[in-house]
């Protein structure tokens, strides 16, 4: 230890390495070197102790450490009790190092030494192949006893991770304490002679280990922290005070462990009917307190809606409840004064509005008020988004609308959901720009549905026809899309081939279903051309001559590899690709052709109920103008009225109720569309 101490102070003093000693370091070297000569003359037995082992009926491993500001050490000792009862001490082995630089507290340095005892003791239990009974470890600092036996105050890091340390291999129950005179490896923390060693308790170990009961090892054995309130090691304590605050059993913030409207009502549907199942009057039998069920009920998942509805609206607008429980409206700083609200029967905030009177649904009438910035509120605008196939902000807050919602903030609301939908960003892509021309003439003229027709084929979809043996035969479809120029309504059909005969099957189906066209424009695509042979239709005369000879028809061919003078249709199939795109990733299995004609009906009823024009915010103006009310002659919809009534009354006024529609359609297309179609969004240069 001396020679080591004495490298360390040489090796901090700023010399060459061939410089000379200094005078003072050279009687020190001098002394340390000649002593090296008395290790020769030390004897340490071969054997531990001068008995078997294995016959032993106590094998005890006894572990010393201590500590001074020059080295930390530990030693071992084996003391075994043979068969004859007769009880032996043999040294093991022992190590020290010196004190960690720069210097540490004393308690420090004890605590260092403990932990190169904790690995004295794993390196004998892995290098000696004995079992032994019992280990016991000895220090003579009362601190370090106490930290190891600490189990209500918390340390700082230095001294927190050496416990832990400690800890992890051994027990506190295994710690105790030995006076400093009895402690063997204080000689070790000394610089001590070789030839002085054999005259010290080093090799033979303490005297009170050949003791039938050793000190310090009664059981129940504790010691407590030393002077706490002033060793700076330990974490001063403070005292905390906690406010418990009173919230409902259901509250919103568990509804954010949801990522989905449907899961949330899957949840709190089950959740009610777990509840249900509790009540004798429970109409189930099988259904008993607490069960794994999947048969929630249609009114369950109704009253899970309302529930969590209601729990969103009592949390954000419970002044709002407050005021229109004492006062009968809201105050006059509300976000809801416009929209004049109030609680319905089943406790539910809804929207009062001034169309008390209007021929349409409650939804309608009354939509559910949903505060914005909450995360229902995004399920529920994800949730209707994903049911218009990722349209955009228009056909999803069209949907949200129908449903009988009313977003406070909606735009805002629904455009930043749209904008994170990843999705979206993947069906969606930057288009190339060029100037917008001027509309013509068939784009702006008030006619009938599909007079002005543009159209054009997309696809192919790969179907399957018919399984064989090992294999599905596969054919190609391709879709055929009628766009009605002046009304954007849009008619789809599936085709087999390209051939002209194909396309003309899926012109007689679409002039059967939307009635006769004046003028169909499309591009030169060969079986276009082929039609307009086979049909006899002649595009200078504008004669039907064989199929439609009876009505008067034109078609016109855009000039070729002109692909952006049909952008009014070629519009409509990139919102026709990109629906069907979204809805062919929820399908697992492969295309058959009646499932493609059944997606393309489905592609082509989300297309025409899109709106025309931006939804209104006004109460007074609910109705969504789309294709799909001059189409279908219907405003959306909506249960019959109430009320009596005969099938006279139907008749007389069945024919004013679809003019006065179409009226009203012609009339906001012309005073709400058309104004929106004068500007260049883009495409200016």
């Amino acid at each position: 230890m001396q020679g080591k101490a004495l490298v360390r102070e040489l090796s901090t003093i700023q010399q060459d390495w061939d410089t000379v000693l200094p005078a003072d370091k050279r009687d020190s070297w001098k002394v340390w070197t000649s002593s090296l000569a008395e290790l020769d003359r030390l004897q340490i037995p071969r054997s531990y102790v001068p008995t078997s082992l294995c016959g032993a009926q106590v094998r005890e491993l006894c572990i010393f450490s201590d500590a001074s500001i020059l080295a930390i050490a530990a030693v071992a000792y084996l003391r075994v009790i043979d068969s004859d009862g007769q009880l032996h001490v043999g040294f093991v082995m022992g190590k020290s190092k010196l004190a960690p630089f720069p210097a540490h507290t004393v308690p420090r340095l004890e605590l260092c030494a403990a932990v190169l005892a904790v690995e004295l003791m794993e390196l004998i239990k892995e290098e000696i192949d004995i079992e032994f009974h019992n280990i016991q470890f000895y220090t003579d600092s009362r601190i370090v006893l106490g930290y190891i036996h600490n189990v209500t105050r918390r340390f700082y890091m230095y001294v927190a991770n050496r416990v832990a340390r400690i800890r992890k291999s051994t027990e506190p129950s295994q710690w105790h304490y030995v006076c400093s005179e009895q402690n063997p490896a204080d000689h070790a923390t000394r610089f001590v002679a070789a030839a002085h060693l054999p005259l010290t308790n080093w090799f033979s170990g303490p005297e009170f280990l050949r003791e039938c009961d050793p000190i310090g090892c009664s059981l129940g054995e504790s010691y407590g922290l030393v002077k706490a309130e002033e060793d700076v090691e330990i974490r001063p304590q403070v005292n905390t005070l906690a406010t418990n605050v009173k919230e409902d059993l259901l509250g919103s913030s568990r509804f954010e462990r949801f990522s989905s409207w449907r899961s949330l009502v899957r949840a709190v549907a089950t959740l009610t009917h777990i509840a249900n199942s509790f009540s004798q009057s429970f109409p189930d039998t099988l259904c008993r307190k607490w069960h794994l069920c999947t048969k929630t009920s249609g009114v369950e998942i109704s009253q899970a809606k309302a529930t969590i509805v209601k729990t969103v609206q009592r949390e954000v607008y419970q002044e709002e409840f407050e005021s229109l429980t004492k006062f009968g409206k809201v105050s006059q700083r509300s976000t809801l004064l416009r929209l004049d609200p109030f609680v319905d029967n089943e406790g539910l905030l809804r929207v009062g509005g001034r169309i008390h009177c209007a021929d349409i649904s409650d939804l309608e009438k009354h939509p559910l008020i949903i505060p914005p910035n909450h995360h229902v509120t995004g399920l529920l605008i994800q949730h209707y988004h994903d049911q218009v196939a990722h349209q955009g902000r228009h056909f999803t807050e069209g949907a949200i609308r129908s449903a009988g919602l009313w977003i406070v903030s909606g735009k805002r609301s629904v455009s930043n959901i749209i904008h994170k939908c990843v999705l979206c960003k993947k069906l969606r892509g930057k288009m190339e720009s060029q100037k917008m021309s001027a509309l013509p003439s068939d784009r702006v003229s008030v006619d009938p549905p599909f007079t002005h027709t543009g159209l054009d084929v997309f696809g192919p979809f790969t179907v399957v026809t018919r399984k064989t043996r090992g294999h599905n035969a596969e054919n190609k479809r391709w879709a055929v899309i009628f766009s009605c120029l002046n009304t954007r309504a849009v008619h789809l059909e599936v085709v087999e081939s390209l051939s002209a005969s194909s396309f003309i099957c899926a012109l007689r189906r679409f002039l059967a279903v939307r009635g006769p066209v004046k003028h169909f424009c499309s591009d030169r695509g060969t079986n276009f051309i082929g039609a307009v042979k086979e049909l006899q239709i002649d595009s200078s005369d504008s004669e039907l001559k064989g199929f439609l000879q009876n009505q008067g028809c034109t078609w016109t061919f855009n000039a070729p590899h002109s692909s952006h003078m049909g952008g009014v249709w070629e519009r409509m199939i990139g919102i026709a690709r990109r629906i069907l795109e979204a809805l062919l990733m929820k399908i697992p299995t492969r295309l058959t052709h009646e499932v493609l004609t059944t997606l393309m009906a489905e592609v082509m009823a989300i297309m025409n109920s899109r709106p025309l024009i931006p939804i209104s915010s006004d109460t007074g103006m609910p109705q969504v103008l789309s294709p799909a009310m001059l189409l279908t002659q219907k405003a959306s919809v909506a249960p019959a009225p109430p009320g009596n009534f005969e099938i006279g009354h139907l008749h007389k006024n069945q024919w004013r109720q679809v003019q006065m529609l179409a009226d009203s359609f012609w009339k906001r297309w012309k005073q709400e569309y058309l104004s929106t179609l004068q500007p260049r969004r883009k495409w200016t240069e």
